[in-house]
Formats: structure tokens, C-alpha cells, sequence
């Protein structure tokens, strides 16, 4: 499912208009987003949480070449999915 399929779907269930539903799955995407750049988790009961894990530096190889390389820390998003979720996905 991509954006605007999951932008259909939500217009058709909640009964709004697609412009509408479209507004709010991207304010929902960036509420999401900016909370996870504070560094705060955003909790969602029985569906999931979003957090941000820490990558530390470290050094990789070219496969090509050999060469050595320095590969960046990072911030990672991580989504860990709620017991309601799990539920009725194996329900």
C-alpha cells in the first residue's frame, strides 16, 4: 500500500473527503516525525511505538578495493509493533 492507496482507504472508513484524509495522514506523518527529531517516542496503545536509535561510527571496507572506510553515526527510526497489532495480525 503506498500513500495515496492508504489515503483512500482512511477517506472511505472515517467517511471524509480524499483532500481532507490527505491533510491528515501528512499531519500525522509530521507530528510523528518532529517528535522523534526532539528525541521524545511517540506511544500509540495497541498499535505500536516509533523511537530513535543511536548508530555509533564505524570503520567498513570498500568491497572493490579493500580500502578502508569511515561509515558515519546515525540516527536510525525504529517502529516496534503493540500487542493489539500483533494480535490481529495473528488472530
Amino acid at each position: 500500500m503506498n500513500k495515496a492507496e492508504l489515503v483512500a482507504a482512511v477517506a472511505e472508513i472515517a467517511g471524509l473527503t480524499k483532500a481532507d484524509t490527505e491533510k491528515a495522514v501528512d499531519a500525522t506523518f509530521d507530528a510523528i516525525t518532529n517528535t522523534l527529531k526532539s528525541g521524545d517516542e511517540v506511544r500509540l496503545i495497541g498499535f505500536g511505538s516509533f523511537s530513535v536509535t543511536q548508530r555509533a561510527a564505524t570503520e567498513g571496507r570498500n568491497p572493490r578495493t579493500g580500502e578502508k572506510i569511515k561509515i558515519a553515526a546515525s540516527k536510525n527510526p525504529k517502529f516496534s509493533a503493540g500487542k493489539g497489532l500483533k494480535d490481529a495480525l495473528n488472530g
